[in-house]
């Protein structure tokens, strides 16, 4: 591949994460009103009904009978429950949460990840990685800060959320290992639907707006297009190469919460959101760099 070539997929791999990051601020901040009117549950049946939907239509033509076949049925069962929980708690969040504050709040996740990389799979991290690490953690203080807002316990939310979505990234990882990212994906959302559908007999309540159910419909064709942009994403670019633009997400978050709820974050949450920002991307950075280098 010469130089150009490399550089234009990359290129698109970046497009395909920053349309991702648009995609998923406006499923936070359609969640944010839609959650505050229909059982969350209810909602996230349709969301993730719409995602199996979708993702099997695009998939399965090319990929058959494979798409469903996986080396680890547990581990990929266990993944698709815990990013359930993930969900719930995200859609939790968004009730009460501004959407900006929350997308930052759940963006430390990589440097949750890093850590638990140190204390579970004992990876090695050199002082500037703790130290941007650390940065994220005050950045994260500083936005759920007690007494600079009205959030309350509400607050703790978004904090599980960022637990859960850690070890579910971890098993992410576990799985890249033995099964192809597309049955991966599958799993992703038939296990979320069909988990949903059990419990759909005691969590069903009648919704007369047809305005509604064309928001959660949206909702699930964003959340299925998001994921596919992110997939492609990796298909043209390594993740070190597109990691500090996913936090371009943030960015959305706080115009779309702006725009759609006039709310802006004060000068303190403000400060937070930058430095996770700017701790996040750093780190994704100097990580891709290590990469670089010759090994000694």
């Amino acid at each position: 591949m010469s130089v150009s070539a490399g550089k234009t997929t990359a290129l698109t791999g970046i497009v395909c994460v920053v349309a991702a990051g648009i995609c998923f601020a406006i499923l936070d901040t359609i969640t944010k009103g839609v959650v505050q009117v229909v059982p969350i549950l209810m909602a996230l049946w349709v969301r993730y009904l719409i995602q199996a939907v979708f993702t099997t239509l695009a998939l399965a033509p090319r990929q058959g009978a494979s798409l469903w076949r996986s080396r680890s049925l547990g581990l990929q069962l266990l993944r698709g429950a815990l990013l359930v929980v993930t969900t719930l708690l995200a859609y939790l969040s968004l009730r009460y949460i501004p959407v900006g504050e929350f997308t930052a709040i759940v963006m430390v996740t990589p440097l949750t990840v890093t850590v638990l990389s140190v204390v579970l799979l004992k990876e090695r991290v050199v002082p500037l990685q703790w130290l941007l690490v650390v940065g994220g953690f005050v950045g994260t203080l500083v936005i759920v800060r007690p007494g600079g807002h009205d959030f309350g316990w509400a607050v703790l939310f978004p904090l599980a959320c960022m637990a859960c979505n850690s070890a579910f990234q971890l098993l992410t990882g576990r799985l890249a290992r033995v099964d192809n990212a597309s049955t991966t994906h599958f799993f992703s959302g038939w296990v979320g639907a069909l988990l949903l559908t059990l419990a759909l007999p005691l969590i069903w309540t009648t919704v007369a707006s047809p305005w509604l159910w064309l928001l959660m419909l949206t909702m699930g064709v964003l959340a299925a297009t998001g994921h596919f942009l992110l997939a492609q994403a990796y298909q043209h670019a390594p993740a070190s190469t597109l990691m500090p633009y996913l936090y371009c997400q943030v960015g959305f978050a706080v115009l779309a919460g702006w725009v759609a709820f006039s709310h802006l974050p004060d000068g303190w949450t403000l400060s937070g959101i930058g430095l996770i920002v700017a701790c996040g991307a750093g780190s994704a950075w100097f990580t891709a760099r290590r990469k670089s280098l010759p090994v000694a």
